[in-house]
């Protein structure tokens, strides 16, 4: 007999969206017949996948493909979803410009086929995939996770991906390991940011970023592949990402190219950039404050105005805390900020 245990964030759709709504998703999923990952979907751009059926809408062109996943959500259970057009318009991606509107507009040639990402260091089984291996060699989940930017706005979003740890368990980490580095592609003519110090935040790239071992198999860590049913945009970190959310967002390294395992933490750019702002943890907490303003709560991007001033308070490592402090038991959060 086999008996399903959920975890306490797990939750189905229906938790996080109204009643009618998971349940007209359910019925147009079984009319396209989403079956298979890399399924051609014609959608708006900035639409979501259900707007096929309001009605006559001539769509535009998007390169998006379908994914199928297993039924598995991970959320708290009272915060709605953040609508997609939303997380598609409102992004920081330096590498295309650091308007929130810049790396949805500057994005759209960017090309994500080919793409090798490189899994190398302290590894007994160095490990290579290219871009199908990112859908085929791992089952893909949903998960629906919070999302806070250290500028104190948040979203809620239905991530696609697969455990870091499935990954890091294929490289197979030497005893010695103790981090895991990570890289963003370097490709200043895809990449306005990457070739223009003005554009790209006075950045030095490419992009780089940092976890403990133990922080990188944690199970809520994700390398997300999607969102909202379908394959990433760009501007959201195509066609691979790190999410782990209970850290801050900017720790959620964007179309990455290179994990590197390593017995030294590794350097990570917005530390590098103001360390006295940005921390190599960079774990969501209320009680410390940005030197600039305050972390006590956040505005919630959700339904209606994009700049509502709804705000909520902000939940210690974004309420991830009854799966993750055991990692941080000892530490001074304030000192390793």
């Amino acid at each position: 007999m086999l008996i399903k245990k959920s975890n306490r964030w797990s939750l189905s759709e229906n938790e996080a969206t109204p009643e009618t709504v998971y349940r007209q998703r359910r019925d147009i999923l079984k009319k396209l017949g989403i079956t298979m990952v890399g399924l051609p979907l014609a959608s708006q751009a900035q639409a979501g996948l259900f707007d096929l059926f309001e009605g006559d809408k001539k769509p535009a062109p998007d390169n998006r493909r379908a994914l199928a996943t297993r039924s598995s959500s991970y959320s708290n259970r009272q915060l709605a979803l953040t609508p997609e057009d939303k997380i598609l318009k409102y992004n920081n991606f330096y590498e295309f410009g650091t308007d929130k509107s810049d790396p949805a507009a500057n994005s759209q040639q960017f090309r994500t086929n080919p793409w090798n990402i490189q899994v190398g260091g302290m590894v007994r089984n160095p490990t290579t995939l290219g871009y199908e291996d990112l859908y085929k060699h791992f089952p893909l989940e949903e998960r629906i996770y919070r999302l806070r930017c250290v500028e104190a706005w948040s979203m809620n979003v239905p991530w696609i991906g697969f455990p870091l740890a499935s990954l890091l368990k294929k490289a197979s980490p030497t005893s010695g390991a103790k981090y895991v580095a990570f890289q963003t592609l370097y490709d200043p003519k895809q990449m306005p940011g990457q070739a223009s110090r003005r554009l790209g935040g006075g950045i030095d790239y490419p992009y780089v970023e940092g976890l403990r071992l133990d922080e990188a198999m944690h199970p809520l860590t994700l390398l997300a592949v999607g969102l909202y049913g379908k394959t990433l945009a760009p501007q959201n970190g195509a066609p691979i990402r790190l999410v782990v959310p209970w850290k801050y967002g900017f720790k959620s390294i964007k179309s990455v190219v290179n994990i590197t395992l390593t017995d030294k933490q590794p350097p990570t750019t917005w530390n590098l950039l103001a360390p006295n702002e940005y921390g190599f943890y960079a774990n969501v907490n209320p009680k410390v404050d940005h030197p600039r303003w305050s972390q006590a709560s956040e505005r919630f991007i959700g339904e209606g105005s994009l700049f509502s001033s709804r705000r909520q308070p902000t939940q210690m490592f974004n309420g991830y805390a009854s799966e993750v402090a055991g990692l941080y038991k000892g530490m001074d959060l304030k000192r390793n900020y």
